[in-house]
């Protein structure tokens, strides 16, 4: 398959809306990552996502929509998830909430689950596709499964390119992981940590949140133990490199790359997957990680190292 690179102009979003109708993938930024997206009422478009991706289909996709009102096209919509989302949409949060009896949404989309999970992406490339196609986008990140997330054109050609329609490219994204994952449909409770702090959302929800357990069943996106690896193993913890390894930094530390030597959190959670990304391309055994504290975005950050480093039983 030919992938065709398309610009973030008027044209380009025309032509990533119509491959979108043809039933084909696009991928394209958000504020988090680049997605892979495909029309999420289309039964062939979402199988063609899991078919691109190689990703399980157990394993449930995350709808993109433009608005709140949209959204409440697709899921019931309690005052709680109409709190949240007019604090924090559009941006990294997806809400996992019941879907509606006549949401019209493919049912791969959920993996037979009575929940779907739903987000307002603040990107305005992604703003633009959503309302040149007018409807609902499906789209996990456009990597193949369980390998890094990409967070520019470049990586999604490297990962996806043939064997995809288009790349709608917007650059490099902003965040630099995935969206916070919070379900709704019972207690409140942190699916996936991402790209919004969870002590902002137990700030404005004005309790703690429950988390997800690992080893329970997944009940969102992201949650599989092995994901977001590069080829090589990954190290936690590292005070520093042994040889044959490359060192991923963080804060003052000498380091192949540094996430942020100032220690900032927010640069950090930036530059994860791009500086993963390329370390893996210097092609070390082990990529080696500094300790990275585990609060805000370091909480997101630590949940995708932890991931990457994990045993891997798809490879």
């Amino acid at each position: 398959m030919q992938t065709r690179h398309l610009s973030a102009d008027p044209s380009g979003f025309d032509a990533a809306a119509g491959l979108l109708r043809d039933g084909a993938l696009v991928a394209f930024p958000t504020e988090t990552v680049y997605g892979l997206g495909g029309d999420a009422r289309s039964d062939i478009a979402v199988a063609r996502i899991f078919e691109a991706k190689q990703r399980p289909q157990f394993n449930p996709l995350i709808v993109h929509v433009n608005s709140i009102e949209s959204a409440q096209e697709y899921v019931e919509w309690p005052d709680m998830a109409d709190h949240v989302a007019r604090a924090f949409w559009p941006g990294p949060l997806t809400l996992v909430l019941p879907l509606r009896p006549d949401a019209g949404l493919s049912p791969l989309v959920t993996a037979g689950l009575p929940t779907v999970a739903i987000r307002v992406p603040a990107h305005p490339v992604a703003q633009a596709l959503l309302a040149a196609f007018g409807g609902p986008v499906a789209a996990p990140s456009a990597n193949p499964s369980g390998r890094i997330s990409p967070t520019n054109a470049a990586h999604v050609e490297a990962g996806l390119g043939g064997r995809i329609a288009g790349i709608l490219d917007g650059g490099t994204c902003g965040v630099g992981v995935e969206s916070t994952i919070l379900g709704l449909s019972d207690t409140p409770t942190l699916l996936r940590p991402g790209g919004l702090p969870v002590e902002a959302l137990e700030a404005a929800l004005n309790m703690p949140l429950e988390k997800h357990i690992s080893g329970d069943p997944l009940t969102a996106p992201g949650q599989m133990a092995s994901h977001y690896a590069p080829g090589a193993r990954v190290r936690l913890e590292a005070l520093g490199k042994q040889p044959g390894e490359v060192l991923l930094g963080f804060g003052a530390v000498e380091a192949d790359l540094n996430l942020s030597p100032a220690g900032d959190l927010t640069e950090a959670a930036a530059n994860l997957f791009h500086h993963l990304h390329a370390l893996d391309a210097m092609g070390a055994d082990v990529i080696a990680v500094s300790p990275v504290p585990d609060q805000g975005l370091g909480r997101a950050i630590n949940d995708r190292l932890r991931r990457a480093a994990a045993p891997r039983f798809d490879s």
